[in-house]
């Protein structure tokens, strides 16, 4: 029977991270928070992902502040964040402990669900991270990486998300980062997941490849719970569906929204007004607005096609680009088939360009991509050839267990090495942990600030910095 489909609105996370490199900031968001909080989303995504390393290191802004004041001026939504398991929001594997320190202090200060995922979706990496959400009392939801290759299919999914629930999950994410699910094998994931589960299931696709309306359209009919959108003003391109369209087009339908098309003109208006300003910045290039079908051939995510360039650039090579997007899916045969998404895409691309550039595969091998093959990051999705294994591993012995296993209680250390003049509040242990280039900086800056030393950070006005 269908059912009303509850929108994740995601303006306040994904979409400015997939439009503007996540540089938009909390006064840019604090005027219009509560006129959102009475729309009625089912959840808005608003923390995780890169905001918190956008924060601190290009917009002078605490992240766990951000997150409180989000929270106080909206007391009637759920606040969601994206959370990348034992990665936490850094870029290697934390201990546990550390894991569940984090979790803890998203939840007190104001998340209520987390949705976790891992690049390889290897469970071991998330199963940390659901034991401390539940822990918590906040909502679980679990993510699949979503992609295509000759191992991922629906069975594949399927069987993924039948652990995911079994683990604890509370409801599965279809997490589509590349825009490559179509409007058939929606139909197909869908109604295969909502027979075998018990628990919702969320679609989160991007419209780098212009499918993504029809893909949620066709979701929604196999009986998809919740879908992922993006106020228009900064939808489409890179981003997701436009949240305002997709409610239109259910309305007086089975599946109708409920949401009120006039509450969000007030969201749109301001939010254009932004749009506005990013595009006369140069923050906002009309190049990510539009529709890129290539990643349908080589299944690159946007923000990796735009990585690879400047690779090719500083090297001289650019005329090779086309070489280096045939080399993406060799590359990634080899090393299991992961899925494409932070930190395995730019693993897999930056390996494919040393293989172009250098004129032979595999002649210079990255610290990277050899902790991909030997097992750093966890189990690939298929096994890897021995022969491949011993070509880039040499003598080296592959991880097999769960790679946090092999670290060793962290939370008493980190706090036992900060800085005692920057502490300011618990959080900023988790910050420096995540970000221990970055974060001394932002820490002398907000001390500087508070003190009154330096009177130049009064400039609000939203720089252009490279992504």
């Amino acid at each position: 029977m269908a059912q009303k489909v509850k929108i994740c609105e995601t303006i306040l996370r994904d979409a400015h991270q997939s439009l503007i490199a996540t540089r938009m900031r909390l006064d840019e968001m604090l005027p219009i928070l509560p006129a959102m909080d009475e729309v009625g989303f089912y959840s808005c995504e608003c923390w995780g992902g890169a905001t918190f390393d956008a924060c601190i290191r290009f917009l002078d802004e605490d992240p766990w502040e951000r997150l409180r004041v989000i929270r106080k001026n909206m007391p009637n939504t759920k606040l969601q964040m994206l959370f990348r398991g034992q990665n936490m929001l850094g870029y290697r594997h934390y201990a546990d402990d550390a894991v569940e320190y984090f979790v803890q202090k998203s939840v007190d200060n104001g998340i209520d669900i987390i949705r976790i995922f891992d690049a390889l979706n290897d469970i071991r990496n998330l199963e940390t991270a659901i034991k401390a959400t539940k822990k918590m009392g906040a909502h679980m939801q679990a993510a699949i990486s979503y992609t295509t290759s000759p191992v991922h299919n629906v069975e594949y999914f399927v069987n993924y998300a039948k652990q995911l629930e079994s683990a604890g999950a509370d409801s599965i994410c279809i997490k589509d980062m590349a825009g490559l699910i179509n409007p058939t094998v929606a139909t197909e994931l869908v109604t295969a997941l909502k027979g075998q589960l018990k628990i919702p299931v969320n679609l989160h696709t991007h419209y780098t490849s212009g499918l993504a309306s029809m893909s949620c359209l066709k979701a929604i009919e196999a009986g998809v719970d919740i879908i992922d959108t993006a106020m228009s003003p900064l939808a489409l391109g890179t981003s997701h569906p436009a949240t305002e369209s997709m409610v239109a087009a259910l309305q007086g339908t089975p599946y109708d929204t409920g949401l009120d098309l006039k509450k969000l003109d007030i969201v749109r208006a301001h939010f254009a007004k932004l749009r506005q300003k990013y595009l006369d910045s140069g923050l906002l290039s009309p190049k990510v607005m539009g529709v890129d079908a290539n990643t349908l051939l080589y299944q690159v995510p946007g923000g990796m096609l735009s990585n690879l360039v400047s690779q090719l650039k500083q090297a001289g090579k650019e005329d090779q680009f086309e070489d280096v997007l045939k080399e993406i899916p060799n590359v990634r045969k080899d090393s299991g088939y992961p899925p494409l998404v932070t930190p395995t895409s730019q693993i897999v691309g930056t390996q494919a360009v040393f293989n172009v550039i250098m004129g032979e595969r595999y002649k210079m091998v990255t610290k990277e991509f050899r902790g991909l093959v030997k097992g750093e990051y966890g189990r690939t999705p298929a096994p890897i050839s021995p022969e491949f294994r011993k070509q880039i591993l040499g003598d080296e012995q592959p991880i097999d267990c769960r790679p946090a296993d092999l670290i060793a209680p962290e939370l008493d250390k980190l706090r036992a090495d900060f800085p005692q003049e920057y502490l300011e509040q618990d959080e900023d242990v988790l910050t420096m942990a995540m970000f221990p280039q970055v974060a001394p900086k932002f820490f002398e800056s907000r001390k500087n600030q508070k003190y009154g030393v330096d009177g130049k950070h009064s400039d609000k006005e939203n720089k252009v910095h490279p992504a």
